[in-house]
């Protein structure tokens, strides 16, 4: 299948072929892929039964995969770039279930699922263009900061539902952004080798606190650099339907953590397993 640029680094998958669930299973076990409760991941048709889809990932490291369709193949390939992240994403959702029980979802459980779907890993050694970002300055980051911000700054989708919109984006696609400060070293290395260091980082995050859907930033992905071509032109980013300006805050309220980047600097060197117990 034709990929948009922003699902680029996905590309290698694709090269004989969209990737079979037999692909998909072999890649996993020669990788070592593992869900949430420490077992070999697996890519199975979907079952009928009583298990809830994140409780038999956790349980038997099923993770249901309907052949030739794009969201389920999309998200087979995010826990094989991502397999950190998306094991910690499972471990959270069952640490969750085991707490609430699964008539209720809470804001956690609702964050989780919008990052697993929608979000979007901005990593870079720039805080401040983050902090443009999280404060809807787009002409800022985006034109007067686009040097900068290409030079410093890498977005990389991670929803798998964002990936297959984006076979037919659309003006106001929007991501759920989250922003992993990077030093020089390690931008260097996810340039030159692959996601393994974001994945580790994003794991950490998503381990180190709870949070909710306000915790992610909204990002117009067709603002993107490279995302399409009309965004070279800084009139791109003066369509306010597309590119709206921040809301007015209530007083006392909280916006969330998108809006600490500074405080976040220590995560990267943060010590202790990724692996933590779900409970």
């Amino acid at each position: 299948m034709p990929l948009h640029p922003l699902s680029n680094f996905l590309q290698s998958w694709f090269a004989g072929g969209d990737p079979t669930r037999a692909q998909l299973n072999e890649a996993a076990r020669r990788r070592g892929t593992k869900g949430g409760g420490g077992i070999l991941l697996q890519f199975l048709p979907p079952v009928a039964d009583d298990l809830h889809y994140e409780e038999r990932i956790f349980s038997s490291g099923i993770v249901a995969t309907r052949e030739n369709n794009a969201h389920d193949l999309f998200n087979a390939l995010i826990w094989l770039a991502f397999p950190q992240t998306k094991a910690m994403l499972n471990r959270r959702h069952m640490l969750a279930l085991r707490e609430q029980g699964s008539a209720v979802r809470g804001s956690l459980r609702d964050a989780l699922t919008q990052f697993d779907e929608c979000g979007v890993i901005v990593a870079g050694t720039c805080p401040e263009l983050w902090e443009a970002i999280g404060a809807h300055r787009w002409h800022e980051a985006f034109v007067m900061r686009r040097e900068a911000l290409c030079r410093t700054t890498r977005f990389i989708v991670f929803g798998h539902a964002s990936h297959e919109a984006l076979m037919s984006p659309f003006s106001g696609l929007c991501g759920k952004a989250v922003f992993l400060p990077l030093t020089e070293a390690s931008l260097a290395t996810f340039d030159h080798a692959d996601t393994a260091v974001v994945d580790l980082l994003l794991a950490r995050r998503l381990a180190s606190t709870d949070f909710s859907p306000r915790d992610w930033q909204p990002l117009p992905l067709l603002g993107i650099p490279g995302a399409t071509p009309e965004n070279e032109a800084a009139t791109y980013y003066a369509d306010t339907r597309q590119f709206r300006p921040a809301r007015t805050m209530l007083a006392g309220s909280s916006p969330g953590s998108r809006w600490m980047p500074t405080q976040m600097r220590h995560l990267e060197e943060s010590p202790g397993p990724v692996e933590q117990d779900a409970g």
